[in-house]
This record gives structure tokens, sequence and C-alpha cells, in this order.
């Protein structure tokens, strides 16, 4: 559940954007912020909420984060200034990087059995799958018939409900550190990484911004230079380097960023061409997508029995093999229902049984580095998907002069080949199994 409400955070509010806008008397410009707030946040404090929770205990770091997010709902439900809705949105990435690591590696204590572990996670899959899926739905409904305020509002009884939860079924607890000391400099330089990758990808997707983002992105890059030459120096650095060397959570952090990458991108592409195109209400374009979402349930509560079949290797190369062929399939009937809808449907299985292969193997390493390696793997899927849908915009957007009005078809043919690229890699890291 609480993988399910974080996920649901990206994008229950975002339907909401344009009211929300209007309520507080805003520009456009305050649409940018609101919308990548949430998933700078998160994404850029995955890793250091992971070490938090592996040093102060992930119970008591779960509930801290509910915490916040309650305090989000406030803030967001009160707020009558952009500014304020904006503090609103970057808390709850907050609350979620500090609860999904933590909810993580809970869950992986719990369910200690080889058949429970690929169980469990094949539910932790589909959980995020079913609210990515019902999200924009929900802030929709809530928006229409509440108001946009219930999209923050909401929040406060379920982190109630979450937390007593925890607190009444929540037994079994990882191992903690608490000799160990948090390396503020890098998890700062790791932060500002990601967040200026993911800010700059938001960028990218706009033509007026490109050269801002552009340079955001870059600056990222620097700083994650900066972070590597921090953690080979520094005695306790916020991701040793032993942990960074698992072949396993190299090639399952790899896995997690192309899962994300090729199938978020295709799903974008999709809807706009299908709202610019071919003329349909948004609605209709997201209506569309529900093949990818329901088989993306399917995919990861099936992987289980994959994984125990087959083991994770195989498993995460099925998943990726699927990626490539249904973006392939989509690319080639981008303008028949028929393609689309199976095209769609060979990606949300694919995404389903690559991603319980990935978070099963890469968590898959010594126990003190099992919740920092949650945060890694989740940080790899973060990025995956800001960085895979600017690029793939970018690509349709500079083919369609040339391309005849083909642009999102080139961009959809190298999303799945990437996938293949993906395949072909972690088919030759045999180490990694």
């Amino acid at each position: 559940m609480v993988q399910f409400v974080d996920v649901m955070g990206v994008t229950s509010a975002v339907v909401a954007i344009p009211s929300m806008i209007r309520a507080v008397h805003g520009s456009d410009a305050l649409a940018a912020p609101l919308a990548t707030a949430y998933a700078m946040f998160f994404g850029g404090l995955l890793v250091l909420g992971a070490r938090l929770a592996q040093k102060f205990g992930h119970r008591r770091l779960l509930m801290a984060g509910l915490a916040v997010f309650a305090v989000a709902g406030v803030i967001g439900w009160a707020g009558n200034h952009g500014w304020q809705l904006v503090l609103a949105r970057s808390v709850q990435g907050t609350a979620s990087a500090l609860t999904v690591p933590a909810a993580l590696s809970l869950l992986l204590a719990t369910a200690s059995r080889a058949d429970h572990r690929a169980r469990a996670l094949g539910w932790w899959s589909a959980a995020g799958a079913a609210a990515g899926a019902s999200g924009l739905f929900l802030g929709g409904y809530l928006t229409d018939t509440v108001g946009w305020r219930a999209v923050f509002w909401v929040n406060i009884p379920v982190a109630i409900l979450l937390g007593a939860g925890v607190i009444v079924w929540v037994r079994s607890q990882p191992e903690t550190d608490r000799s160990s000391s948090i390396d503020v400099i890098g998890a700062l330089l790791l932060t500002a990484s990601v967040m200026a990758m993911v800010f700059g990808a938001a960028l990218l997707q706009e033509p007026a911004h490109r050269m801002v983002g552009a340079l955001a992105v870059a600056a990222g890059v620097l700083l994650a230079g900066l972070l590597f030459v921090r953690l080979a120096r520094h005695r306790e650095p916020i991701v040793p380097l032993s942990a960074l060397r698992q072949p396993r959570l190299v090639a399952c952090s790899l896995g997690s960023f192309i899962n994300t990458a090729v199938t978020s991108s295709t799903a974008v592409l999709l809807t706009l061409h299908l709202q610019e195109a071919a003329g349909q209400s948004a609605l209709q374009a997201g209506l569309m997508l529900l093949p990818l979402s329901v088989s993306v349930v399917v995919g990861s509560v099936l992987a289980g029995p994959v994984t125990h079949r087959w083991g994770n290797r195989q498993t995460i190369m099925l998943g990726l093999f699927l990626l490539a062929l249904g973006n392939v399939v989509v690319a080639l009937t981008l303008d028949m229902v028929a393609g689309t809808v199976i095209g769609l449907a060979l990606l949300g299985y694919g995404l389903g049984t690559s991603s319980v292969g990935c978070n099963d193997l890469g968590t898959k390493v010594p126990r003190e580095h099992v919740s920092m390696a949650t945060g890694v793997l989740n940080t790899a899927a973060q990025l995956g998907t800001a960085l895979g849908v600017a690029a793939l915009i970018l690509v349709a957007s500079s083919a369609e002069p040339a391309g005849g009005g083909r642009g999102p078809v080139i961009a959809i043919l190298l999303a799945a080949a990437v996938a293949v690229v993906g395949l072909a890699s972690i088919g030759r890291w045999r180490s990694a199994s």
C-alpha cells in the first residue's frame, strides 16, 4: 500500500495542475515546477532515504515518511499561492523518498523465503503499476467532483491509516548500523545531480527551453562525476563503492533504467500522437493506455513463477525482449487500434516481468547493502523515466520534418533498439546471475 500511494502521488496531482494554476491566479510558467517538483525530490533523495533507514531503522523512517506525507497534504490543502503548491509537491516527493526504500527493505525482510520473496516483489511491482494506471483517473475524478484541494487532503487520512497498519502488522526488520555516519557532501552531490538531470529532462521536452534543459542535464552529469570522486576518497561515502562493484546491482540498475526509459517514453509519445495527430481527447488517449497498465499488473504477478523456474537473469532478459517486441509492434501499427493494443500489452507484460527480476536480483547483495540497493534501483528507474521521455520526444520532434509525419515511429523504434541493447548487455553479464 505504501508503494501504491507513493506511485499514485506522481500522477494524481498532474491532471489537477490547470485547476491549481487558475485557483491561485498563477501563470503558465507555474505548470513546469508543479509537474517536476515531485519527481525531482523523489528521485534525488531516494539513496539518502535508504541510508537514513539503514542508520535509524527502517520502520522508524517509514513512520517518519508517512508523517511528512501527511504534512505535504496539509500544505497543499491550505495553499493559496503557487509557491505553496510547489512546496507541497516537493514535500510529497521527499516523503516518498523516505518511505519507498524503507518499505521495500521491510518487505524483503518479511518475505525471507525465495518463493515468498519473488511473490512479494511481484505484488510490489503490481501495486506500482495499478497506482500508475489509476492515478490519473482518481486525480481527475477528485478534481471534477470535490475540487483540486482533495488531491492533497486525501493524503492525510491515507497516511494515518498506513501508519496504523505499520504499527499493527510490520514486525520483521533488517539490521541497522547506528555507528555509521552520513556523508553530507556526498548526499548533496547525489541529490543535486539527480535533480538537475530530472529538471533538465523536463525542459528538453519544450522547444523554447531546450538549451537550458541541455545545460541542466550536463550539470547533472558533471555533478555525478564529482560524486564518484567523492565516493572514491571518503571513508564512509553515501554509496559504498564496494556496493557499486556488485555485478548484480550494476546490471539490475541498468535494467531498471531501461525498463522505464522504453515504456514511459512510448506511453507519452503515444498519448501526444493520439491527441495531436488522431484528434482524440485526453480521456480517449488515456483509455488507449489501459492495456499497458493492466498487463503490467499481470506480468508482475506472474513473474514469481517465471523467476522460480528460469532464474532472475533469464526473467529480466524475457522482459526486455517483450519490451523490444512491444515497441516494434506499436511503432509499426501506430494508427491501428488493434495493433497498438497488442503492442502496449506486450510492453506492460515485459515491464512487469523485467521489473520483478531486477528488484529481486538487484537486492541479493550483502545484507549491509540491501537498503542502499533499493534506493539505487529506484533512482535508476526515476532517471530512466525522466531521460527516456525527454530523449524520445526530442528525437520525434527532430525527425518530424524529414520523416513525413513518422517522427514518433522513428522514436519508438529507437526505444526498441535500446531494449535490445539492454537485453544483449545483461545476456553477456553472466556474473550478475
